[in-house]
């Protein structure tokens, strides 16, 4: 399927996507890659115990419509209820969310999303306007990233390494914090939870990518520098991925800074392979799926989600 064709996606997309040219990312050669284009499917499920009513369903799935090099092409929403009403809108981090609200619920309901976005690698660095340089949230201390004397006292070891003259002021210390960050951690499902807090994934070890960026979020922000937590997806991996975006001067450009992606998980930088959806102070920015009802009974929720590669053009 060519780039153009993409735009003009049929109404029926669910059986279109069942055959969309689907393409293998391990045998991609990244470093050649000059346009790709890559198709989201998500399903979300609760199930309750019995009827709920005045459901407001909050969902964080759909990525910006332009995202520095990366561009949503089309996307589809389906609801499972027949009677919905569904708005779109921009939280104060620039993130889009859809608000679901639906009368009643007998005992499911299912969101169903499917979305093409494509990334271009001649795009260049991702520039943001200078105000998020000293913007509060990027700055400031949130709930999942409170330092305790252990970060502290990295922070001050980082801060302590002598920095060569560089181009790009505070870029050496965010790729020193990344690597640290990266060799501090073993990676391990089961040992921590949302609620996680970077002090204590800290003192655990152990983690899973939330708690990699809580911890780079709080070390970043010890050490002076701006950065935000990014929500997202990695082609290749079955859940949700989370990375930090480091915001840093542009030179020569006093109106702009630069969002510098790291991902702290990997010990690396983040590349076309991976997908924005949305930005924040911590997790609880950036959650998939919130919203309140009318019940004296929890749900129970289940998710699926594929990122499949469709397109991709190589640098002649």
């Amino acid at each position: 399927m060519a780039f153009d064709e993409i735009k003009n996606l049929p109404t029926d997309i669910e059986t279109h996507m069942a055959t969309m040219p689907l393409l293998d990312h391990r045998d991609v050669d990244w470093k050649r890659v000059q346009r790709t284009a890559y198709l989201l499917h998500q399903q979300l499920r609760y199930v309750y115990p019995g009827p709920i009513h005045d459901l407001q369903q909050r969902l964080v799935l759909l990525p910006p419509e332009r995202y520095g090099d990366q561009r949503r092409v089309v996307y589809r929403l389906e609801v499972s209820a027949e009677q919905n009403t569904v708005r779109t809108y921009s939280d104060n981090f620039g993130n889009c969310v859809i608000e679901v609200c639906v009368p009643s619920v007998a005992q499911s309901i299912e969101f169903e999303a499917w979305i093409v976005v494509e990334r271009s690698a001649n795009y260049g660095p991702h520039y943001v306007p200078a105000e998020l340089l000293n913007a509060p949230y990027c700055r400031e201390v949130s709930a999942l990233t409170r330092p305790d004397d252990a970060l502290r006292q990295i922070a001050a070891e980082l801060q302590a390494i002598p920095v060569q003259d560089e181009e790009i002021p505070g870029l050496t210390l965010a790729r020193r914090i990344n690597e640290r960050v990266y060799r501090a951690f073993t990676y391990a499902h089961d040992v921590t939870d949302i609620h996680t807090t970077a002090a204590q994934a800290l003192g655990l070890k152990r983690g899973v990518c939330q708690d990699y960026s809580h911890v780079m979020l709080a070390l970043c922000r010890l050490c002076g520098l701006a950065a935000r937590y990014v929500s997202g997806h990695l082609l290749g991996e079955g859940g949700t991925h989370a990375w930090v975006e480091v915001l840093l001067p542009a030179p020569g450009r006093s109106a702009e800074a630069i969002a510098w992606p790291f991902d702290p998980t990997h010990g690396d930088e983040a590349s076309l392979n991976y997908l924005t959806i949305a930005v924040g102070r911590d997790y609880y920015d950036v959650t998939p799926t919130s919203g309140t009802y009318r019940a004296p009974y929890a749900g129970q929720l289940s998710a699926h989600k594929r990122v499949d590669l469709t397109e991709l053009e190589y640098t002649p």
